[in-house]
């Protein structure tokens, strides 16, 4: 399956953002709407491929083959919607991969109950975002521009292996500025396919098949992946 070929559910404030983001990384983005205001939005932008779709008809999600993609991007308008679309996509296709977006903590629990693999929680992000703000204003701001400016830096995601050297180790005990990269936050397995960052305040013990996500240089990204494998 090709890992660079998304298939996007919405182009709404988030679903904009996230398909040019995606688009700019090097993903082939192919954008579902139900909406005509939408539709002629995403074309407008560039999106050529862009589908009109009622994604309530099974028959619909169907014909659009979401095995070929290699993963499902929920983030439709709509939370209803959004909800009813991710339990729609996990009936019809249990294999595949679903990401969704949520703007609450109810409709976050709704959506990993509908099947999503991962939700990405919005009004976590911004609450975090906020309380650095206000706590670490300084540091923030470095980092904010750090990140916007410097060239080569970016996140990455790892998946912690067996007999890994992190496996057992508590998330407060972990210090990996001797990898050149920092700890952003984790998918605990055990507590739910939700991410939580690492200012969240949980001392979290990391296991085999748990998600970290980690920012620094490529090159120590790169390093960094490789050690974890030992």
């Amino acid at each position: 399956m090709p890992d660079k070929r998304i298939l996007l559910f919405g182009y709404g404030n988030h679903g904009k953002f996230i398909a040019k983001g995606l688009l700019d990384d090097g993903f082939e983005v192919r954008v579902i709407v139900s909406d005509e205001k939408y539709y002629t939005q995403a074309i407008e932008d560039g999106f050529d491929t862009t589908l009109k779709v009622d994604v309530t008809k099974d028959e619909a999600l169907l014909a659009l083959n979401p095995e070929t993609y290699s993963q499902l991007v929920c983030v439709m308008e709509d939370e209803h919607l959004n909800v009813f679309l991710t339990l729609s996509l996990r009936s019809l296709f249990k294999a595949c991969y679903i990401l969704s977006i949520s703007d609450s903590i109810h409709t976050t629990k709704k959506l990993q109950m509908a099947g999503a693999n991962k939700v990405i929680d919005m009004y976590e992000v911004s609450a975090h975002k906020i309380h650095n703000m206000l706590n670490h204003p300084v540091a923030t701001q470095l980092l904010e521009e750090f990140v916007t400016h410097a060239n080569g830096i970016g996140f990455r995601e790892y998946v912690i292996p067996e007999n890994s050297f992190l496996h057992a180790l508590m998330t407060d005990d972990i210090d990996l500025s001797e990898h050149g990269v920092l700890l952003v936050g984790m998918i605990d397995e055990e507590l739910g396919h939700h991410f939580t960052f690492v200012t969240a305040g949980i001392n979290h013990k990391l296991d085999s098949g748990d998600t970290i996500v980690c920012i620094g240089e490529k090159e120590y990204l790169d390093s960094f992946e490789l050690e974890i494998q030992k």
